[in-house]
């Protein structure tokens, strides 16, 4: 029987997000508050945009496995995912924040995972049960990387 596209993306997203080692310090999330579409308040200290776009470029994380962007270094780049070129023109910070941190609470069918969510999630390895993807500093991190798009 022939799988889809994403029936195949799909399975290679959660290969490769079961090959992430576990983030350090991962036993607690922080707190957050959701506004509307965003999340205006950082999960920690500003991030930092230099360690932001490493996270986004290296494969692991998964970023440009679903999504293209300015990074000529990486020559294979995702298609099923908007551009990341003009990110930080088409979203705030606290809207870009809420993306990583649940995208499934702003599309319900989204294929992007959750990087900070533990609770209600169904198809987790057991390695990841209990600990987000990215810690709350990652994620600021790569807002911070992802505000400086503006083209």
């Amino acid at each position: 029987m022939a799988r889809s596209a994403i029936q195949i993306t799909g399975l290679s997203l959660a290969a490769a997000l079961l090959a992430l080692p576990c983030p350090a310090g991962a036993q607690g999330l922080r707190p957050y508050t959701v506004a509307g579409d965003a999340i205006p308040e950082p999960l920690t200290a500003r991030g930092d945009a230099t360690r932001g776009r490493a996270l986004v470029v290296e494969r692991s994380s998964t970023c440009i496995l679903c999504h293209n962007g300015p990074f000529p270094e990486q020559k294979f780049q995702g298609d099923l995912a908007p551009g990341l070129a003009g990110t930080g023109s088409r979203w705030s910070e606290g809207q870009l924040r809420l993306r990583l941190v649940d995208a499934s609470s702003l599309n319900a069918a989204t294929i992007m995972p959750s990087y900070y969510r533990v609770d209600g999630l169904t198809r987790t390895g057991p390695a990841w049960r209990g600990k987000p993807i990215l810690s709350a500093e990652q994620i600021e991190d790569i807002v911070a990387y992802l505000v400086t798009l503006r083209e």
